[in-house]
């Protein structure tokens, strides 16, 4: 037995079985809900808790961060979205048609995040388009943050359903 047959066999190389797939699906939508629009949402409680500086603060940042969302959609959105969708599908046909379960795995990561980006532009440009400050921006900002957890709740509960699945069709058939 080879050294890397030692390695694969303790570490299940399969990607829903694997304890590092769960892990980084965890911190990925813990990073997205906890970064709304690039901006740590303890600021906006901090804000509306203090006011003051800590609301210029947060206005400050949430400005810089919807000016540089807006000017990557302007200049790159075309390609960005044409990129995105290549990505997607080509995930989709290697992952569900050829079954591919390192694709599937891919696509139950990559597809939600690309949902998120669009709610992520949709928002800037309300926030830009109605120059918000203050309580109406905090409040675009929690809204924004709800929706993300709802679409972190549904992927996750679509990705352990998929993965259960597959893991006790893995398991049952002796090979997906």
């Amino acid at each position: 037995m080879n050294w890397h047959e030692s390695v694969f066999e303790l570490i299940d190389m399969r990607s829903f079985s694997n304890l590092w797939y769960w892990i980084a699906l965890a911190v990925l939508w813990s990073s997205a809900s906890h970064y709304v629009l690039g901006v740590p949402f303890d600021m906006v409680a901090r804000a509306r808790r203090l006011g003051g500086q800590a609301a210029a603060d947060l206005e400050d940042l949430v400005r810089v961060n919807v000016n540089r969302q807006l000017h990557i959609a302007r200049v790159a959105g075309m390609w960005a979205v044409a990129i995105a969708s290549c990505l997607v599908t080509l995930l989709a046909v290697l992952g569900f048609a050829y079954r591919v379960e390192f694709c599937q795995a891919l696509l139950l990561l990559v597809l939600p995040m690309a949902l998120l980006s669009v709610m992520r532009i949709r928002t800037a440009r309300r926030i830009a388009g109605e120059a918000a400050q203050g309580e109406t921006l905090w409040r675009m900002l929690a809204r924004h943050r709800l929706w993300t957890q709802a679409l972190g709740i549904l992927s996750i509960f679509v990705t352990a359903t998929w993965g259960m699945y597959m893991n006790l069709n893995y398991g049952v058939l002796g090979g997906g």
